[in-house]
């Protein structure tokens, strides 16, 4: 309990996010937040600058583009040599069948077709991003909010771009008010469309880092028992943790699978306004 109450009263200061806290004074904080791997000089662009440092997050991401890149070209080719899919090809492509028939054509229709590599990309990253944090020494790359809030705009992006594109500009935005209307209704409810189109990637964003963050802390909270109890709390706190741990397992299988079934969702809502 002295651990959590800690956590929530020395919440750190979001204007500097690469401040060094004292891992005697909160280790569950230093844990979480993202920290410089190689620092180099911010490069001056007029009255801004612009920092390139690679932190342990962008690095996360990096090794799970690059596991990602290894993994599916391996795939590929061995369904290619293969008549029936077998092994990893075989998985691979299970997964891609199940967001394809179960995903994206239930939200969008054949229509979403041709964007499938968009969420068969979305969800393998989120995926791995998400498993790589499990492993001992390594970092949760989408328990940062820049990272899930990066996801999110690309969602966003992609969302008012189809919906364009399929309905023209006028046609989309006026397809955001429902039609029947009352007159005296509508500049309420066009100021309500106007902000659901903004909560919509909110919600992406928050939902990924917050359940990727918890499991994280209430780990690292249930292993710090044995120093605030005793050793005789071991057991039962280690017990805890594994259960926890477990959990987040599945946690990550399914947030992936949530991010990428919401953002076919809100996709499919743009294009289709008539449904």
């Amino acid at each position: 309990m002295t651990l959590l109450t800690s956590f929530i009263q020395q919440a750190p200061d979001t204007a500097a996010v690469h401040t060094e806290i004292p891992k005697e004074d909160n280790w569950i904080i230093h844990h979480i937040l993202d920290h410089d791997f190689l620092k180099f000089q911010p490069i001056q662009l007029g009255s801004f600058s612009l920092d390139l440092s690679i932190t342990n997050k962008v690095l996360m991401m990096m090794i799970s583009g690059i596991i990602l890149i290894v993994l599916l070209v391996w795939a590929a080719r061995k369904n290619k040599k293969n008549v029936v899919p077998k092994g990893i090809g075989n998985f691979i492509e299970l997964i891609i069948v199940f967001l394809r028939d179960e995903v994206v054509f239930p939200s969008m229709g054949k229509a979403g077709y041709a964007y499938l590599p968009f969420f068969f990309t979305l969800f393998f990253f989120i995926l791995t991003c998400n498993l790589l944090g499990l492993v001992p020494f390594m970092s949760t790359a989408t328990g940062s909010i820049s990272i899930t809030a990066g996801l999110a705009l690309i969602t966003f992006v992609m969302i008012q771009v189809l919906g364009v594109k399929n309905n023209g500009l006028f046609g989309y935005f006026k397809g955001l008010v429902p039609q029947g209307v009352p007159f005296f209704v509508l500049p309420i409810m066009i100021v309500v469309e106007l902000l659901g189109l903004l909560t919509k990637p909110f919600a992406l964003c928050i939902r990924l880092f917050a359940n990727m963050t918890a499991g994280h802390v209430v780990i690292l909270a249930l292993i710090g028992l044995i120093f605030s109890l005793g050793y005789g709390a071991t057991p039962i706190s280690i017990g805890f943790a594994l259960f926890i741990y477990v959990l987040e397992i599945m946690i990550a299988l399914l947030q992936a699978y949530i991010f990428t079934m919401l953002s076919a969702i809100f996709i499919g809502m743009a294009v289709h306004q008539e449904h």
